[in-house]
């Protein structure tokens, strides 16, 4: 229950909505002090105003000599002369000795307490007709203005909380309106397994964040789709490839066990070693391309002579049946493993003697920063269609470019090892027919 109880508060429109609850309400709760203190501010100024109009008037009248009039119910005045006494005050009519005594001592403060209410006054000096200066001093209750200030108060207590639970409701729905495609895509992608990677999440045609999320998506769906079947299709592979030699070495045992008066011992022997050697390069293939796949491959980077081992790969291959023309092979040092780069020189010159009428020319230069390997044979040409299929794992073309058995993973690796070398590699057109591989890696 626990669990399930945070789980609910860590939903992403849980979150929304009360962070967006909380952030509107900081905000409408700031606006509404802001509101009250200038309100507040605005109607004392309005006071402010009338209250020093009436001292400009009752001030011209005491410049004149007469005794002004200050019945007024609403304000509180008295008339202060040159030498500190009272020559009229508002409590000449109703009586309030003590407040206008203190409104007459007063001479700093704009707000008092004045029988039991707080005042707004405002002071103002006038010239007595028998020399001096003296001052006037109006006061008006602030009950009203505050009063003013309480309802809107009150007003904003209820509209504010009101606008807030409004919100909620607002956000809440449109949240879960919105997120509502992506629980749905969350909910297919659960029901689809392994054998069923070619379903695909359906894509909202409002173009927004959460339709190209469900192109992103379907997207990687494919990739792992395509991945998968790789997979599939490289483990029947070679489990295939492996089984043949193993059933040619069973067999060969099968038969010498059941006619042993005609076994060929030595040529056994020389028999199941091929055989074991061919499984061994095989395996090592599929370790090979196994931990790149994964990732796990060390590299010993440093310079390379890449011309040192063509020419040495070149002279192991003297004495085979095809000439390696290595006459245009010119220095080129590129930043690599030394290892991984001579496997690629290797597979290319196997492949191509594999396939070579007579003669392999190899090439090999350096221009604009990169290095240029160039191995052609003069064997059957590969169709334009197929040319990027030969560096698939167990790649098969026609007879012609396949023969000999072979589990066709050599090429694969070349690919594998020029792409972690941030190089390439293609097949492009021979002059005299052929294959014609060139590869092209950064020079050091």
């Amino acid at each position: 229950m626990g669990e399930s109880r945070w789980r609910w508060f860590r939903s992403v429109r849980v979150r929304v909505t009360a962070l967006a609850t909380i952030a509107v309400a900081v905000v409408l709760v700031a606006a509404s002090v802001l509101l009250l203190a200038r309100q507040r501010a605005g109607l004392v100024d309005q006071l402010d105003e009338s209250l020093s109009a009436e001292a400009e008037r009752i001030a011209d009248v005491a410049e004149s000599g007469a005794v002004p009039s200050l019945d007024d119910d609403d304000r509180l005045v008295v008339v202060v002369g040159p030498a500190g006494d009272v020559i009229a005050s508002s409590a000449d009519e109703d009586g309030d000795d003590t407040s206008a005594g203190v409104l007459a001592a007063n001479d700093r403060d704009r707000e008092l307490v004045l029988d039991g209410e707080m005042h707004r006054i405002v002071s103002e000096a006038y010239d007595a007709p028998g020399g001096g200066e003296g001052v006037l001093s109006v006061a008006a209750s602030l009950d009203d203005l505050d009063e003013s200030v309480a309802e809107l108060r009150a007003s904003l207590s209820w509209i504010v909380p009101s606008a807030v639970v409004a919100l909620l409701v607002v956000v809440w729905v449109v949240v879960g309106r919105t997120l509502r495609p992506v629980e749905q895509m969350r909910a297919h992608v659960a029901t689809i397994g392994t054998s069923e990677l070619d379903r695909r999440v359906p894509e909202p045609q409002s173009g927004d964040e959460v339709a190209r999320l469900a192109v992103t998506m379907n997207e990687m769906l494919a990739r792992l789709e395509h991945s998968v079947r790789q997979q599939q299709r490289f483990v029947a592979d070679a489990s295939h490839e492996l089984r043949t030699p193993l059933t040619r070495m069973r067999t060969e045992l099968e038969v010498d066990e059941r006619h042993p008066e005609r076994a060929d011992v030595p040529a056994i022997r020389r028999s199941q070693l091929d055989e074991i050697s061919g499984l061994q390069r095989m395996i090592e293939d599929l370790l090979m391309l196994a931990r790149s796949d994964a990732g796990v491959t060390e590299q010993h980077v440093e310079p390379v002579d890449l011309d040192d081992i063509v020419l040495e790969e070149i002279s192991a291959s003297i004495g085979s049946t095809t000439t390696v023309d290595g006459r245009n092979v010119s220095a080129a040092q590129v930043v690599g493993d030394r290892d991984e780069l001579r496997r690629v020189v290797r597979n290319l010159l196997d492949n191509a003697r594999r396939h070579a009428a007579s003669t392999v020319t190899v090439e090999l230069s350096e221009r604009g920063g990169r290095a240029s390997l160039i191995v052609v044979d003069d064997g059957p040409d590969i169709p334009l269609e197929r040319r990027t299929v030969v560096f698939e794992r167990f790649a098969r073309l026609d007879e012609a470019r396949t023969g000999g058995g072979r589990a066709g993973l050599g090429l694969a690796i070349v690919a594998d090892i020029v792409a972690r070398h941030d190089g390439t590699v293609c097949i492009d057109d021979a002059p005299n027919g052929g294959a014609r591989f060139v590869v092209t890696l950064p020079s050091s």
